[in-house]
């Protein structure tokens, strides 16, 4: 089949260089256009784009909505078309406007974790087994008939960076698999039960913002769903901001109050409902990621030390 391939981050990748080297012909990517990166702000093109340039593929920019998008699709002669974390909506005349449809790799075990930010939420709900599905996109929010699955193990220190990296690449037979079904007309897609629906909003700051009074489970799990974004973080003393590491659980330390601090030479601990938790790296603002021991000691905490005070949290 003729293929339009839509995605835009580095999970996305793996897929098209599937593709690229499968029995169907990927004919153009579309991509968000470059976006201002770093501290820099410097203009940059999307890992999809760099990619997808690299094989010669013609690049789309242009938003889906955009006038003039619906021919630049009917130039095209697609076949289907596939979506990886495109990040735009489709309208539903550009849904209809592909043969064989538009079918999405979502990365979850639907209809579990609806939305945006599948994996991140799955590590902080603590799911044990999370996924990936292939479905046809409708108007709804991740609401089409389901071709297939695959599921993965989440890993008890995994952060959600680490299992989207390990779904991204393992996702990759199963989007073959579904092509290679609708193009021969073995495909047999299913409604989504009504039961079981999650959803999964995409994570903001104050989301991500740790809660000291919370057990250290629900901490430790939060801070790994938010690894690498948009990154857990809580307050110094100073009052500053704290960006945070993973952290691990320590059920042996149980006299910490919710967020009070024990500096030792190498560790520091924080006080939870439950048992505390071990810090690793913090990012105190304008400042790299830093052993927890090292800000501690530049920091000059006192006994009396307290993160995310102000919050009463």
């Amino acid at each position: 089949m003729r293929l339009l391939f839509a995605g835009t981050p580095d999970v996305a990748v793996p897929s098209l260089e599937a593709l690229l080297g499968s029995r169907h012909e990927v004919v153009a990517a579309l991509t968000r256009p470059d976006a201002r990166v770093g501290r820099g702000r410097t203009l940059t093109p999307s890992p999809v784009r760099v990619r997808a340039e690299e094989a010669g593929l013609p690049v789309i920019t242009a938003r889906p909505r955009s006038e003039g998008f619906l021919d630049v699709l009917a130039d095209l002669r697609v076949d289907a078309a596939v979506v990886v974390a495109y990040g735009e909506i489709l309208p539903r005349a550009v849904l209809d406007a592909v043969p064989h449809g538009w079918v999405n790799v979502h990365f979850s075990l639907l209809p579990a974790w609806r939305g945006a930010a599948p994996v991140q939420r799955a590590v902080m709900a603590g799911d044990e087994v999370t996924g990936v599905s292939t479905f046809r996109l409708t108007p709804g929010l991740d609401e089409g008939p389901v071709f297939g699955t695959m599921t993965e193990t989440v890993r008890a220190r995994d952060t959600s960076g680490d299992l989207l990296a390990r779904l991204s690449t393992a996702c990759t037979p199963l989007l073959l698999a579904t092509l290679d079904a609708i193009e021969d007309g073995t495909a047999t897609p299913v409604e989504q039960p009504a039961d079981g629906v999650s959803l999964a909003p995409k994570i903001t700051p104050d989301d991500a913002r740790v809660v000291w009074t919370w057990p250290a489970l629900a901490i430790d799990r939060l801070v790994r769903g938010c690894t690498p974004a948009p990154g857990a973080w809580t307050t110094a003393p100073d009052g500053g901001r704290l960006g945070l590491g993973a952290v691990r659980p320590r059920p042996d330390v149980s006299d910490l109050a919710p967020g009070h601090v024990r500096a030792g030479k190498r560790e520091v601990l924080v006080g939870t409902a439950t048992h505390a938790v071990e810090l690793g790296d913090v990012a105190p603002v304008g400042k790299k990621h830093m052993a927890a021991a090292d800000w501690a000691r530049g920091a000059r905490l006192g006994d009396d030390a307290v993160l995310g005070a102000e919050a009463g949290a």
